[in-house]
């Protein structure tokens, strides 16, 4: 690959690889695989909290001192940012993929994670397909994110929006809108209800 090249958008590739890289000096193999598996279980989680709309579970995820970009950092900017982003989309739901973890050391992790997301706004509907880009540390023997770049691959608008559907009135009927993410609390409370 050319050392010059520039994505569309005129930033360069991360630092991402699909090389495997030696596992890291004085780490055991149990430690690496409890690791990479809490490592696996903050990227679900992150999926889980989005699709929730839980903004406390969401930026508990994060470093306490998490840069939240504009000259802010902290974890409370970080949910400013957070539900910012989020608008006018009533239902996210965020799948994860593919995801590779490479350890610099038993706090340093870097990881790509690929994810699929189904979004929906009033009259709208669209559909991603994203690759993360994660710097992990562990603190306090606990791994965080210390940063996530979402990389796109495509957004799509989707011409049928799901949500307008009747209920499904499961099991009776496998179509149809169904009850989640309306029934969590978190997700109400985040609607104002």
């Amino acid at each position: 690959m050319d050392d010059d090249w520039a994505a569309p958008s005129g930033r360069r590739p991360g630092r991402s690889s699909a090389k495997r890289r030696p596992p890291p000096v004085g780490m055991s193999t149990v430690e690496r695989l409890l690791a990479y598996e809490e490592i696996r279980q903050l990227v679900n989680r992150y999926a889980l909290a989005v699709n929730m709309r839980d903004l406390d579970a969401l930026v508990e995820l994060f470093v306490e001192d998490v840069d939240a970009g504009a000259g802010r950092t902290g974890r409370a900017a970080l949910a400013d940012l957070f539900r910012v982003r989020a608008g006018d989309a009533e239902v996210d739901i965020l799948e994860v993929t593919t995801h590779v973890i490479d350890l610099g050391d038993a706090d340093h992790a870097t990881g790509t994670v690929y994810s699929r997301c189904e979004m929906g706004a009033p009259g709208r509907w669209a559909r991603q397909s994203i690759a993360y880009e994660d710097i992990y540390e562990r603190r306090a023997e606990t791994w965080y994110f210390v940063s996530r770049s979402h990389l796109l691959f495509y957004g799509l608008d989707v011409p049928e929006r799901p949500l307008d559907q009747e209920p499904a009135r499961w099991p009776h009927s496998p179509v149809g809108r169904g009850t989640v993410p309306y029934d969590w609390p978190s997700w109400q409370a985040s609607r104002g209800g």
